[in-house]
């Protein structure tokens, strides 16, 4: 089965083969200084020792810097050394909560001093849960786990743009980000968030609510390596270890290979987690501003699911309840029915060449590729069961089974990505113009199956090689979905400084052509959907530098996003009563936003951003989840217009007797515009706060480094949000803190820089609900516009994790 095909523009063809040549070219270059590949960066070349950051895991390294650039805007991350194993410096602001921003537009980078401070289980998401704006609602305490969600100003995780190695790492219909599926924490160089703007160079189509941008940290100068162990509550244990090849001959390339293997039991219910990821890492650097970094992980991980209660489940029994610990024989709550096992596979090459006479190029090509399986369960009846509209007849049970069972859902699905994004730069004076490409082509199966369990609650296959047949011999199947979605993009921004570069000018827009076809051989089901979209997004962004530690900027932006998940391109149907419970929706209308944003920056003797944005939303689209016949069925509900204002702010004070403070808040004021078509009637929404939009929100966080000892903390504090468009049931306001606390020590023979640390997750142990999983229109019967009563439905949640000890082992070698 296949579906249409779309040939790439020759220009991607063409930027292949511009590469080759030019790498012939580059090397035969002579040696001069390095230059990191950043989109279109146009910036003068650096010496060696102003590269990424690199951590050696015996000595302290010499002085770094980092500079990225991104919309006409240039970042500067001074690194000044590591004094750890684990790469900290001690040395950034706020605990490495704050590093120097100069973008015209809101923007935070978290560095290694604030990442190797926490938990090594825990995931990219978790780690940004301190800077402005950003709600993680969470479920488990190590944060291994992705059964968690994020938001940024009020949008949540399916808004946000994802990037990581130069490539997208999302689930690119669904846009789950699966962050702990990227790399290990330990790899984990840098994370940036663009709340507003993202880079338009930047492989995504879907940044409504920003950009998260992660980075691995660059191979070491010198063999060696590091190594980690951790163990701590719910039976937690991981062990990692990375080996440095260090510089291989005199050939520049260098890289490094990690290994971790983590296990640990669920903190509240029966069953537990266990993942284990590869990363590999390497560069070459050549010439003037020549580089070549392939990039490669495979994630593995199996866990039992958490239950996800409504509020009178919630108030009812609390954290107690959860999936069955024990087979009774007919029910489908038995833990074993409700786990998933997710394999992903990860790999690009990141290239960046000096052309010269002011032209540079970077080319990425990405693949990914997802083999995954979500379990849950229903009840089968041998006769009565429905392939699509039809009867099924008589289901081949193996004999002795009675003729209503229980049926194990196997949610099977299969995605490969191959990607592609290049950007030729030309810099002349105080102009730099920039053209860019991107195309992404997507495959994508699912067909859920079932499968039957044993005596012993043991189900023949949880990954569908055993299915449920009907009376003719077809897979008892709840849809038999193939998706096939291109994008081709094509950017094009210029930038101009002004005054000494005081004045920064920065224009563009981005192209988004993209295809989605879609084919379901389910009975009853429209066979064939799909539908092209093209959407240009034009982009500005000025700054100005008052003086070396002030700076003023605006923006303006604009994007889309279309709808989410499989849902609206296939037709589902009941497998108890053969009825359609989900149509296509043929061509849905994408959200759309138009953003502005005025920023002021200082850095000195303390350090102050402040943000003022504004929103205004068209079709805005909310992602919800809800089981359906064992399955979890992921749905976009129309949420009309949507105006949302705020301000957001963070302050630091610079290292002072090895304490380094730092605060972060916003306060959101989103409200909707249209009433919301329910039940044959339309709710009276208009006016009501719009759902998980926090009014305030703040952090508090505290870092202390003298080389020896070291320690962080930090406090979040999250106001009440509404889960229903009615704004008739809420998430109560929650607050948490984390300590982190830890000792290094000296050489201890071939052991470099051996430490210690202890982090306490959830100190206090909040009881409290984290985020929303289900979303729904009205939590209480209400009375449409024109009088009709439009019935009540419940939404679910993402219970918080409890408190929990974690205790790290690490050493240099």
């Amino acid at each position: 089965m296949s579906g249409p095909r779309l040939c790439a523009p020759g220009v991607m063809i063409a930027a292949c083969a511009s590469v080759s040549l030019l790498a012939l070219h580059a090397a035969s270059a002579r040696p001069a200084h390095v230059r990191h590949p950043q989109h279109g960066s146009g910036k003068r070349a650096v010496p060696p020792a102003a590269s990424t950051a690199r951590t050696a895991p015996a000595t302290a390294l010499p002085a770094a810097a980092h500079a990225t650039s991104m919309q006409g805007g240039t970042e500067n991350i001074a690194v000044h050394g590591a004094v750890s194993a684990t790469g900290m410096t001690g040395r950034t602001p706020g605990g490495g909560l704050m590093a120097k921003q100069t973008s015209p537009y809101a923007r935070n980078t978290i560095t290694r001093d604030y990442i190797a401070a926490q938990s090594p289980t825990t995931n990219v998401l978790n780690l940004v849960r301190n800077t402005p704006g950003v709600v993680v609602a969470s479920a488990d305490p190590t944060g291994a786990t992705d059964r968690m969600s994020i938001s940024i100003r009020g949008m949540n995780q399916n808004e946000i743009g994802y990037e990581f190695e130069g490539m997208n790492p999302s689930d690119v219909l669904y846009y789950s980000p699966a962050s702990s599926t990227w790399a290990d924490t330990e790899n984990i160089g840098s994370i940036t968030i663009s709340p507003g703007s993202p880079d338009l160079m930047s492989p995504t189509f879907s940044a409504v609510g920003g950009l998260i941008s992660a980075k691995m940290r660059s191979p070491s100068a010198k063999a060696g390596g590091v190594a980690d162990f951790t163990f701590g509550g719910n039976d937690l244990e991981r062990e990692f270890i990375r080996a440095e090849t260090g510089e291989i001959g005199h050939s520049g390339f260098r890289s490094y290979a990690s290994f971790s293997n983590t296990t640990a039991t669920n903190w509240r219910g029966p069953g537990g987690l266990n993942r284990w990821h590869v990363d590999f890492k390497g560069e070459k650097t050549w010439g003037d501003g020549n580089s070549i970094s392939p990039f490669m992980s495979y994630n593995d991980v199996t866990e039992s699911l958490y239950t996800y209660p409504t509020m009178a489940q919630w108030r009812q029994y609390g954290d107690a309840y959860n999936y069955s610990k024990t087979f009774t024989g007919s029910n489908t709550n038995y833990y074993k029915f409700h786990q998933y096992e997710w394999r992903h596979a990860r790999a690009s090459l990141q290239t960046h060449f000096n052309l010269g006479h002011g032209l540079e190029l970077t080319a990425t090509p990405y693949v990914s590729d997802v083999d995954g399986t979500l379990n849950g369960a229903t009840t089968l009846s041998q006769t009565g069961s429905y392939l699509g509209n039809q009867s099924a007849g008589t289901l081949q049970f193996p004999s002795g089974t009675s003729g209503s069972t229980v049926g194990v859902s196997v949610d099977h699905f299969r995605e490969s990505t191959f990607g592609f994004n290049s950007a030729l730069s030309w810099k002349h004076r105080h102009n730099e113009l920039s053209l860019g490409y991107w195309y992404s082509y997507v495959n994508y199966t699912e067909d859920p199956s079932y499968s039957l369990p044993g005596t012993n609650g043991q189900a023949a296959s949880l990954w569908g090689n055993y299915p449920v047949l009907t009376q003719n011999g077809h897979r008892l199947l709840q849809w038999d979905a193939h998706v096939i979605q291109q994008i081709n993009a094509l950017t094009l921004q210029d930038t101009y400084k002004a005054f000494g570069d005081r004045l920064t000018i920065s224009a563009g827009i981005k192209n988004v052509m993209m295809t989605r076809a879609a084919t379901n051989l389910i009975p009853g089901a429209t066979y064939a959907t799909g539908f092209s979209d093209f959407q240009p997004l034009p982009r500005v962004a000025i700054s100005y530098q008052i003086t070396p530690h002030d700076q003023i900027y605006i923006n303006g932006t604009t994007a889309f996003r279309e709808a989410a998940a499989v849902t609206p391109s296939i037709d589902m149907f009941s497998v108890a009563t053969g009825k359609m419970t989900s149509s296509h929706s043929g061509y849905i209308k994408p959200e759309y936003s138009i953003a502005e944003e005025v920023g002021y920056r200082h850095y000195g003797a303390f350090n102050l951003t402040v943000s003022l944005f504004n929103y205004n939303f068209t079709n805005r689209q909310l992602t919800s989840n809800a089981l359906v016949n064992g399955t979890t069925i992921t749905t976009s509900l129309s949420g009309g217009g949507q105006t949302t204002r705020g301000v957001s702010a963070e302050f630091s004070l610079p290292a002072w007797h090895h304490f380094s403070p730092y605060l972060s808040g916003q306060y959101l004021h989103a409200t909707m515009d249209n009433n919301i078509a329910a039940g044959g009637d339309y709710l009276p929404t208009k006016g009501k706060t719009a759902v998980l939009t926090p009014k305030f929100m703040g952090s508090i966080g505290l870092s202390y480094d003298d080389g020896r000892v070291f320690g962080n903390f930090s406090f979040n504090y999250i106001d009440s949000q509404y889960t229903t468009f009615m704004n008739d049931q809420s998430i109560p306001a929650y607050k948490t803190a984390n300590v982190s606390m830890g000792y290094r020590f000296r050489d201890i023979g071939f052991l470099k820089r051996p430490q210690i640390q202890l982090n306490l997750v959830n100190v206090g142990d909040s009881h409290y609900l984290s985020g929303a999983w289900g979303l729904t229109s009205n939590a209480v019967a209400t009375k449409g516009i024109y009088g009709h009563t439009i019935a009540a439905s419940q939404p679910t949640y993402i219970t918080g994790g409890k408190f929990s000890g974690i205790v790290s082992l690490t050493t240099g070698f």
